[in-house]
């Protein structure tokens, strides 16, 4: 798929088919995570798995996105990169986004910020780790249509605000 193809194709999908995704998609789902920029080439991201619905009901996410074959859990290390931490996590989580998409596979972006307590301790995640953001993946079973989008002449400024 083209790139721009696949930025136009990708939508936030609340409804999954039960098929599993196999291991090697799901490789180069987080490769293309792997190959994300970050601040000082620090990589401060974690990704966790998540496939067994036992731990995934654990999580408190919607139902629907619970009953995803995989919920993928970005998290950030502060540590590693204390000022650009969340920024690197959330570059590389598109990265995810957009290859699934371009898998044929779905997701829905997920903000957390705030609200990972529940998902730390199921987990296991250190303190110094933020969960930034979580997505269900797997085989869409709907075909969400498109949303409005602002025209460029909405949002973009040339020179000066």
């Amino acid at each position: 798929m083209e790139f721009m193809d696949v930025i136009k194709k990708r939508k936030s999908v609340r409804k999954y088919k039960k098929d599993a995704v196999s291991k090697d998609l799901i490789l180069k789902v987080l490769e293309a995570a792997r190959l994300a920029p970050s601040a000082g080439n620090r990589q401060p991201w974690h990704f966790i798995m998540v496939t067994d619905a036992e731990t995934k009901a654990k999580l408190e996410l919607s139902p629907w996105a619970a009953e995803a074959p995989v919920v993928i859990v970005g998290c950030a290390d502060a540590n590693a990169s204390p000022s650009w931490h969340l920024n690197d996590l959330m570059i590389a989580f598109e990265h995810v986004v957009l290859a699934a998409t371009d898998l044929g596979l779905g997701t829905c972006w997920m903000g957390r910020m705030g609200r990972d307590e529940k998902i730390k301790e199921v987990l296991g995640i250190p303190e110094h780790v933020k969960v930034v953001a979580v997505t269900p993946l797997g085989y869409t079973d709907e075909e969400p249509a498109g949303r409005p989008r602002k025209s460029l002449e909405e949002f973009v400024h040339w020179g000066r605000f």
